[in-house]
C-alpha cells in the first residue's frame, strides 16, 4: 500500500490541541496501534469527513481521542451499538469501532456476536491484551488459563476466548489478526478491514505490562513484545503446523475472507418494499 509521509499523516489526522504523548503506560501499544490505524486510514484514500471513530469504555476508549475525525466516546460494552445507528442513518460514512477485550468480549460480548451475525458493515478493531488494564488487571474473556489476575491471585481456572474464531463463526465478512509487534502487517490488515464491505474484525495483540506482565512477573514490555513476535505465526506457515507445534502460538493474518450479504442492502430493501405498499395503500 501507499503511506503518505509521516509528516503528512500527523497534521492532517491527530488533533494537536491534545496532549502528546500520549496517556498510555509505557511498553503498551496502544500508541503503536493509533500510528498504524492512522496511516491506513491516510492510504485508504477517504477524506476525514467520510469516518467516523467510536469507542467503548478502557484503555483502548482512549484511541479516537487523538484522531481528527468526528467520534463518539460510549459506554462500557455498547460501542457497537451506537456505531450501528449511526451506521444505519449515515450509511456512506465508514463506521470503525475501537474495543478492547473485555469491552468488546465481556460485558459487549453479545453486541459483537450479533454484529458479526448481522454482517453490518462496519470495521471492529479489538485490543486484546488479555486483562481489564484500566480498572486494574482483573481477569478478562481472554485472560489464558493459569496466568495471574488481580482477581485470580492463585492463577486463572477459566479457558480463554478465541476473538478471531468467534466472530468467524458468528459470521463475519472478513476476520483478522497482527499483534502490534507485526505493525506492517497490522497497518496493511487495516487498510483492507477498511477496503471490506461488511463486517471487518481485527484483533491485536498487543502487551499490558503495568498489570498483566507485573503480575505475571515479566521482566519488562521488552520481554512481552518479544513474546508476541515469537508466538505471531503467519497464517500460511500455521497452515501446515502440527497440533503440537501450534502450542503457545497464533495464526497472523487473514483468517477469514468471504462475500456475504449485508445488513444494510436487506435494510433498504425492506425500507423500500414498505414505503411501496404504503403508497399503494395496501399497509
Amino acid at each position: 500500500m501507499t503511506v503518505p509521509s509521516t509528516q503528512t499523516v500527523v497534521y492532517e489526522w491527530l488533533r494537536h490541541d491534545k496532549k502528546f504523548p500520549h496517556v498510555w503506560c509505557p511498553g503498551c501499544g496502544l500508541g503503536i496501534l493509533l500510528g498504524a490505524l492512522v496511516r491506513a486510514l491516510a492510504a485508504s484514500g477517504l477524506t476525514k469527513d467520510q469516518v467516523a471513530l467510536v469507542s467503548g469504555i478502557g484503555c483502548a476508549g482512549r484511541l479516537p481521542v487523538y484522531v481528527d475525525v468526528g467520534s463518539i466516546h460510549t459506554t462500557h460494552g455498547r460501542a457497537l451499538t451506537f456505531a450501528t445507528g449511526i451506521k444505519l442513518s449515515k450509511p456512506e460514512l465508514t463506521v470503525v469501532v475501537v474495543m478492547g477485550d473485555g469491552d468488546a468480549m465481556a460485558i459487549g460480548g453479545n453486541h459483537l456476536i450479533h454484529a458479526a451475525r448481522r454482517n453490518l458493515d462496519l470495521v471492529a478493531v479489538v485490543v486484546n491484551n488479555r486483562t481489564f488494564g484500566m480498572t486494574g488487571g482483573q481477569f478478562s474473556p481472554t485472560t489464558p488459563m493459569g496466568a495471574k489476575t488481580t482477581t485470580a491471585l492463585y492463577g486463572h481456572i477459566e479457558p480463554e476466548f478465541d476473538i478471531a474464531a468467534v466472530c468467524a463463526t458468528a459470521g463475519a465478512a472478513l476476520v483478522a489478526r497482527s499483534t502490534v509487534y507485526h505493525v506492517d502487517r497490522l497497518e496493511r490488515l487495516l487498510l483492507q478491514a477498511l477496503q471490506k464491505k461488511g463486517f471487518s474484525v481485527v484483533e491485536v495483540m498487543s502487551p499490558c505490562y503495568t498489570n498483566f506482565g507485573r503480575q505475571n512477573l515479566m521482566a519488562s514490555h521488552v520481554v512481552m513484545m518479544k513474546q508476541l513476535k515469537e508466538q505471531g505465526i503467519p497464517v500460511e506457515r500455521w497452515q501446515k503446523m502440527s497440533e503440537i507445534e501450534r502450542r503457545g502460538s497464533f495464526p497472523l493474518g487473514v483468517l477469514v475472507d468471504r462475500d456475504l450479504p449485508g445488513y444494510l442492502d436487506s435494510y433498504r430493501e425492506v425500507c423500500k418494499t414498505a414505503a411501496k405498499l404504503r403508497s399503494e395503500g395496501k399497509i
